[in-house]
């Protein structure tokens, strides 16, 4: 199963809000069949960022949802202009990797993809090679590279 591929990367995705930036992309989760409720989707990712604002610093965000409106798990990535997610380091935001994964896969699928995110984010030369992808094909490339194994 792949879980990322060139039509679930937006690069220089146009958002307004943290809000804007999550239905966007869950609406293009859905047109791409792995979401069949977009609002059910959304919700459930805002609820999530309620609970803890899922920016993780470095101006990256990790934002993810477990329901069942998710049809099969996926990861996304968006670069957008940088945007307030309320942070706790106070910075903003302008990278974005949505995970969604089925509520029955909730326990691993999504933690195995949080942990190999994780792990690459902290390096400053990865960080610098998403900023720097001008294409889907570059992103998948630089991921691949990485050895994040998605």
């Amino acid at each position: 199963m792949t879980l990322i591929n060139e039509n679930l990367v937006v690069l220089g995705l146009e958002a307004s809000s943290k809000e804007d930036v999550l239905t966007k992309m869950a609406s293009i989760a859905a047109q791409q069949g792995k979401v069949n409720d977009v609002q059910g989707y959304t919700t459930a990712v805002l609820h999530r960022e309620s609970e803890y604002s899922t920016a993780v610093g470095f101006g990256v965000a990790i934002p993810h949802g477990k329901t069942d409106a998710v049809t099969e798990p996926f990861l996304m990535f968006a670069s957008v202009e940088p945007i307030d997610w309320a942070a706790l380091d106070g910075g903003l935001v302008d990278l974005v990797f949505l995970i969604g994964v089925p509520e029955k896969e909730a326990g691993s699928t999504h933690l195995k993809i949080l942990a190999a995110l994780s792990r690459k984010l902290m390096k400053s030369d990865f960080r610098d090679g998403l900023r720097a992808v001008k294409t889907p094909q570059d992103l998948l490339q630089l991921l691949k590279e990485s050895d994040i194994g998605l």
